[in-house]
């Protein structure tokens, strides 16, 4: 199999990885994602995985499996980013506020050297009670979720934000284990 590339520096997708009890290694991908698409579309999401996976694995010539994954939280067809600032995180929790969205992770896995790849997709629906603005606030000004998409991290959220989810939690996070399991198993 090779070792194992997480080809991101996100701390919640290593965590993940330590769960697993998968021993790899972090290079940092260096690709830089356009942020000019707004509308959802499962290639655009699977398009950035890859991308991220390959900026790694080109540089790999021994024997491994880099991992690419990109998270995107959607509502209404619309991707939902990272935030600019606490307003922009302010207007994007408002939005899902008493709603239903869906959370998609793509993940890439790239074998050195032969580049062969396979990228899978899971989605995960969010409900959110409906938040007042205080409880937005509050999050914001103490949890600062300007990394993360939709402007927000499931783990942290405060009791009373979440009225229920259908799918994976970890996919939530940022990497979904039974998907990423799966795909590190079957050899491409």
């Amino acid at each position: 199999m090779g070792k194992i590339i997480l080809g991101s520096s996100s701390p919640r997708r290593a965590d993940i990885l330590r769960k697993l009890k998968l021993d790899f290694e972090i290079i940092p991908s260096s690709y830089v994602e356009p942020h000019d698409q707004t509308d959802f579309s499962y290639a655009y999401v699977e398009d950035l995985a890859y991308n991220k996976a390959l900026d790694v694995a080109k540089h790999i010539h021994n024997p491994a499996q880099v991992i690419g994954a990109d998270t995107i939280v959607v509502i209404d067809n619309k991707i939902l980013g990272k935030p600019n600032d606490r307003e922009d995180a302010f207007n994007m929790l408002k939005m899902l506020s008493g709603k239903t969205h869906f959370v998609v992770t793509s993940i890439a896995v790239i074998e050195t050297p032969s580049l062969e790849y396979k990228i899978q997709s899971t989605t995960t629906n969010v409900t959110f009670e409906e938040l007042s603005d205080e409880q937005i606030y509050y999050y914001i000004d103490n949890f600062k979720p300007f990394d993360k998409a939709g402007s927000y991290g499931i783990q942290e959220l405060p009791e009373g934000f979440v009225k229920d989810f259908e799918g994976s939690l970890d996919n939530v996070i940022g990497l979904p284990s039974e998907t990423l399991l799966k795909m590190l198993e079957t050899k491409l």
